[in-house]
């Protein structure tokens, strides 16, 4: 591979102006000078010059920072698996959700959103957490479901992900039809818009994040030698079924781990690694980072919008990337009649 600077910096520029967008804007606006002026007291330890300083300090730090690091944190986890997966399965079409990683996380949140949880922090966090329980110990069931002897055939882990996730979905919609009284919780976090707040969520998620994420930026030459097949991956030295396994699981506990703090948020995974594969090109080795990059600023610019189309009142993030989503998705699905990907 050839090394160029040029799509990394243009990716970096891109979220940089994304997480700046992203804590400016808000029931209260933060202009670009304050903004300025808050960084620029942050980073040499001085006192900002605004006379609305500590107003401003404590919405940016307590608020907005939280909540778009949360954010970044999310579309690039979405985004970094997403490309795993289409690598995984050499298809455009996979997505983070292919093998149940949602409806398992759904069914979890569900779970204990019916349940009537205790006050402060463990309440705070039963709902994430179970939905992280649920999410990892769905894929656990496809991937024994698939197993046939030490192998894991990709066909028989697609089709034992559609399953579980049938059944995890209806399995929600029984318990929601029972709980009237939290459906619209359950359906507003199924929509992607159940981003808690403070810090305490991205302290909690980031090892996870940082985890799978790593693990899957360091498999892009495998994912590149996956894509002339088994068979033929297996001639050049790469043990395919460990590599698989590598896989699904980091991409499992990254998406598992994102989905839980921030909602079901769905075309992310698709759209990103999509465009930069037609950007500049199919090399995993880097694909992979410049979609987790991508990913960042795509969802901090879908929240953003989420936040402002219909001001005072938020729409569910997951809404604005569906409303994005599902015209790319068709597209992507006509061109790929049209040409061969792989």
């Amino acid at each position: 591979m050839k090394f160029s600077t040029r799509p990394y910096l243009i990716s970096v520029l891109a979220l940089a102006a994304a997480l700046l967008l992203s804590v400016a804007v808000g029931s209260v606006f933060i202009p670009p000078a304050a903004l300025w002026d808050l960084i620029r007291a942050a980073l040499t330890g001085s006192q900002p010059a605004l006379p609305q300083a500590d107003t401003y300090t404590t919405i940016l730090l307590s608020l907005r920072l939280p909540r778009t690091l949360l954010i970044a944190f999310t579309g690039a986890a979405l985004a970094t698996s997403g490309g795993a997966y289409q690598g995984l399965f050499r298809n455009p079409l996979a997505d983070p959700y292919l093998i149940g990683v949602a409806s398992g996380a759904g069914l979890g949140a569900v779970l204990a959103m019916t349940i009537q949880s205790p006050r402060g922090t463990t309440g705070l966090l039963a709902v994430p957490l179970a939905a992280f329980a649920g999410a990892l110990l769905t894929v656990w069931v496809v991937y024994q479901m698939a197993r046939v002897g030490r192998t894991v055939p990709t066909t028989n882990l697609i089709l034992a992900g559609v399953a579980a996730s049938s059944f995890c979905t209806a399995l929600s919609s029984f318990l929601m039809l029972n709980a009237t009284g939290e459906l619209r919780r359950a359906l507003v976090w199924q929509l992607g818009g159940s981003t808690l707040s403070g810090w305490q969520p991205v302290l909690a998620v980031l090892p996870y994040l940082a985890a799978g994420v790593g693990v899957l930026l360091a498999s892009g030459h495998a994912l590149n030698v996956l894509q002339f097949g088994d068979e033929q991956a297996r001639q050049l030295g790469l043990p395919v079924e460990r590599v698989r396994r590598i896989v699904v699981v980091a991409a499992t506990l990254t998406t598992a781990a994102a989905v839980a703090f921030a909602g079901v948020i769905g075309f992310v995974g698709l759209i990103v690694p999509h465009l930069v594969r037609l950007a500049w090109g199919s090399d995993y080795r880097r694909l992979l980072p410049l979609s987790t990059l991508g990913g960042a600023a795509f969802l901090l610019v879908c929240d953003v919008l989420a936040r402002s189309l219909m001001a005072p009142q938020e729409l569910p993030v997951g809404l604005i990337t569906s409303l994005a989503g599902a015209p790319f998705f068709l597209w992507v699905l006509r061109r790929a009649k049209q040409q061969s990907f792989w």
